[in-house]
């Protein structure tokens, strides 16, 4: 979808495209542009046939009441999108998640691909391109407990056909495990004195490390996609919501297996941190085009009591191929030691049709943890002196 006419250098250049548009708004003329989405109800916003290219949506909402918010909404709101007449969707997200808003919360951020933008990160953008061949239509899931007043575009391109070549099919999923179930025990001090005694190993390294991982089996799986494609996103939440064995998150090593192949795999990395573009365990909330960290939860973040965490890296400029099958992994830890609570979207195209997405979770096993001293406002507590 890289043509001449979509960047600063070509702009001059014209084409005989159709711009077109799907929107909320008032269609008697009046300031009602919205829709409405009573609780438990499904609305489609978009349900269109013909051949085009979608090149801009922007969404934002209001789901309250005496002026609030209701708690977790961007988790309790599905967007779903469907190319084609299929009958699965090829995404299906939270609404805040498909966004970047991992754990439902709001925050203004800019990245190559999303603009989360004020009042609050209410205005929520996506750029990436979403072609269709025959039709595209896009809904929105209400599990709130209060109606949905909706607001949107869809900005797309109405087309006779689409380019030539292999045009994929945009995806993304959605993925949660409440608790990671590592093996190394939860107690505070665990392990923090023990010290390497095998030839060859440093003098610091925590007798934990040693143990390997040479398959990738019980990694966090961020997405298992089937057919040819090429990746090129994703956001990923941790959530430490019990007290750790003094150890880092980020010692958990990205696996990406491409085409069935078998461990070691073509992408091995060396770490949470280092794949999203960051190292020696960041402590600065930032947002760039390609990689962010959009939520840090203090000093002790990733360290026993480290609440939410969240990152995200686009791979815009240096896509993932695959011609059969791409397996995203990442450890828990090192060698999937930690209990944590993880959660990703994963965006990707595809050919289709594609491999059906596991089971939607549940509105229960969606919602983020709330932590005690998230409900007082405070910091996570302070097991420095432990």
């Amino acid at each position: 979808m890289n043509q001449p006419g979509y960047d600063l250098g070509s702009l001059h250049q014209l084409s005989d495209r159709k711009s077109r548009r799907v929107s909320s708004f008032d269609r008697g003329g009046g300031n009602h542009d919205w829709v409405d989405i009573p609780p438990g109800s499904v609305r489609t916003l978009m349900d269109i046939k013909g051949c085009g290219i979608i090149r801009h949506l922007w969404m934002t909402c209001w789901v309250g009441s005496d002026g609030r918010d209701e708690a977790h909404y961007l988790r309790k709101l599905t967007l779903r999108m469907y190319w084609d007449g299929e009958t699965e969707p090829s995404v299906e997200a939270p609404l805040g998640d498909f966004f970047g808003l991992v754990f439902g919360l709001r925050k203004s951020y800019q990245s190559a691909a999303f603009f989360v933008n004020p009042e609050n990160g209410r205005g929520l953008n996506c750029f990436f391109p979403m072609p269709f061949g025959q039709s595209a239509k896009i809904t929105l899931e209400n599990e709130c407990g209060l109606p949905c007043n909706f607001y949107f575009y869809v900005d797309y391109e109405e087309l006779e056909s689409l380019p030539p070549g292999d045009i994929g099919r945009f995806h993304a999923c959605f993925r949660r495990e409440m608790d990671t179930r590592g093996w190394a025990p939860c107690e505070p001090g665990y392990l923090d004195q023990e010290k390497a005694d095998e030839p060859g190993e440093p003098a610091w390294l925590p007798r934990a490390w040693l143990r390997k991982n040479t398959d990738g089996a019980d990694n966090y799986l961020v997405l298992d996609a089937r057919g040819k494609g090429k990746f090129v996103g994703c956001n990923l939440g941790v959530d430490v919501f019990k007290r750790q064995a003094n150890d880092w998150y980020g010692e958990g090593d990205d696996m990406i297996f491409i085409d069935g192949e078998p461990w070691p795999p073509s992408l091995h990395g060396t770490g949470t941190e280092d794949y999203f573009s960051t190292a020696f365990c960041p402590t600065q909330e930032y947002a760039a085009p390609y990689s962010g960290l959009t939520k840090y939860s203090g000093e002790e973040a990733g360290f026993r009591f480290g609440g939410k965490n969240a990152m995200y890296r686009l791979h815009i400029l240096d896509p993932i191929h695959f011609e059969q099958s791409i397996r995203f992994t990442i450890e828990h830890g090192h060698a999937n030691k930690l209990s944590n609570d993880y959660c990703s979207t994963a965006y990707w195209y595809q050919t289709e049709p594609h491999k059906p997405f596991d089971p939607y979770p549940a509105l229960q096993d969606r919602l983020p943890r709330v932590h005690p001293w998230e409900e007082a406002g405070a910091s996570p507590p302070d097991t420095s002196a432990e």
